[in-house]
């Protein structure tokens, strides 16, 4: 997703980041082979570290646990969606609406707003 996808969608609406984003792609970098994709791509995360970053706090986990639990009801468990959960409590707490490249892993969150840019 560039950064012009990104304001193609939401216009002049605040953009908030999660550490977990920032965990996530930095992972990503971390894990690139290529020198020039590296570099290209820590100059993006340096350009997205200028967003507010939306703390996690009790509330949060709060939120997360009971979207866990709720799942795990379910059959569906949060396994390897830990992360996913994280930024789905995030923006339950807040009433945001989530962006993301991949709507699959949220579809089945109860209460979550979600935008998806898939294929983007």
């Amino acid at each position: 997703m560039s950064a012009a996808d990104i304001h193609a969608v939401t216009r002049q609406a605040p953009i908030y980041l999660s550490p977990v984003n920032l965990a996530e792609i930095r992972f990503g970098i971390d894990r690139m082979a290529g020198a020039k994709q590296k570099h290209r791509a820590m100059a993006t995360l340096r350009r997205m570290r200028r967003k507010p970053l939306l703390r996690i706090g009790a509330e949060t986990a709060e939120v997360f646990g009971a979207l866990a639990a709720r799942l795990a009801k379910s059959g569906r468990g949060h396994g390897c969606r830990a992360q996913d959960l994280w930024l789905a409590a995030q923006a339950i707490e807040r009433k945001f609406t989530l962006l993301m490249a991949n709507a699959k892993n949220f579809r089945d969150v109860p209460g979550l707003k979600f935008l998806a840019m898939e294929g983007v």
